[in-house]
């Protein structure tokens, strides 16, 4: 099947990358590569990007463009091991802007066979790593009522968590969820009330998916890993889709940029003020969140939740201006 892929704040994007041409990228989520292929547009020949994705459908079509392009190249990995690709591929310290797009990418939901979306029917799956064993259709007819709950609550932000995951385990007796209609149908009966805009499932399938790949735990490991990436004054600019990542990236940017909270007067070791990495780069005049023009979001309703945050890499403090230890 041919999927349609339109990248979400594209320009955004590669302002806050702030490309250098014979610089070094790293695309962490590939996708379909609509990001990629603009970031090689401003590299020059001796510029360099490589790309992470865990779909293996994914890494599929980005071997063409690794055949086309000799200064691509792909590796089929969770974006959380970008520490470890880069320094296999001898990168490390030395990457000048990072790209994470995060969540679940538009091919993913338009395929039904993938089981991400809760309007067409398909496998309950949601792995975005197909190798993975753990999938939605284990989660729904296996787990405890209280982790059912937990997740629903917690990553979905679902109202009506305890009353779902009660049903859920109550009716998987009689017959084991299957399908996505089935469980989307099942969850909207037992929500009830009247028809709202979204679709009353929405909030559960987001928790399902996040539980099957770990995803929060992902974006933390990736997030932290992206410091000893970067090269000095590199970018990193992650989007996210929803407040549980945004509200992650934006902890994480403020941790790393305001380092530890000490009494005012007492001085910082050394060991604090390298902790104190990042800080958020503002474009043009708007600093903190970014979001989609207008334009964007009715070319692309997609866009409409879309969220970037941009932060570059402090300079490292050379080993001649660092603090001496004091004798005994």
């Amino acid at each position: 099947m041919a999927f349609t892929h339109i990248p979400v704040l594209l320009n955004e994007v590669l302002e806050g990358l702030n490309i250098r041409p014979d610089g070094i990228y790293v695309d962490a989520t590939f996708g379909r590569g609509g990001h990629s292929r603009k970031i090689l547009e401003r590299l020059n020949e001796n510029g360099r990007l490589y790309g992470l994705d865990r779909d293996l459908t994914a890494v599929e079509a980005a071997k063409t463009l690794e055949s086309e392009d000799k200064r691509f190249c792909i590796t089929h990995s969770a974006f959380s091991n970008i520490k470890e690709v880069c320094e296999s591929l001898g990168i490390s310290g030395r990457v000048d802007g990072i790209l994470m797009d995060i969540g679940v990418s538009s091919p993913q939901i338009d395929d039904p066979e993938r089981g991400f979306s809760f309007d067409k029917d398909g496998p309950l799956d949601m792995r975005m790593d197909q190798s993975a064993s753990l999938d939605a259709k284990t989660i729904v007819n296996t787990w405890s009522k209280q982790d059912l709950a937990y997740i629903f609550k917690v990553y979905g932000e679902e109202n009506f968590a305890s009353k779902v995951a009660a049903a859920i385990v109550k009716d998987r007796e009689k017959t084991p969820f299957e399908t996505t209609l089935q469980l989307s149908e099942f969850i909207k009966r037992v929500i009830g009330g009247k028809p709202t805009p979204k679709h009353k499932a929405t909030r559960c399938f987001q928790a399902l998916r996040i539980a099957v790949n770990g995803e929060l735990d992902e974006l933390k490991q990736a997030l932290d890993s992206s410091i000893d990436v970067l090269n000095d004054d590199g970018r990193l600019c992650v989007i996210s889709f929803h407040s549980l990542e945004d509200r992650i990236v934006k902890n994480f940017i403020k941790e790393k940029s305001e380092g530890q909270k000490v009494p005012n007067g007492l001085p910082l070791t050394f060991e604090e003020t390298e902790k104190m990495r990042l800080a958020t780069a503002k474009l043009g005049a708007v600093g903190g969140a970014i979001k989609a023009t207008s334009e964007e979001v009715e070319a692309n309703v997609r866009s409409r939740s879309a969220t970037l945050r941009v932060a570059k890499r402090l300079m490292r403090q050379p080993l001649c201006n660092r603090p001496q230890q004091q004798k005994n």
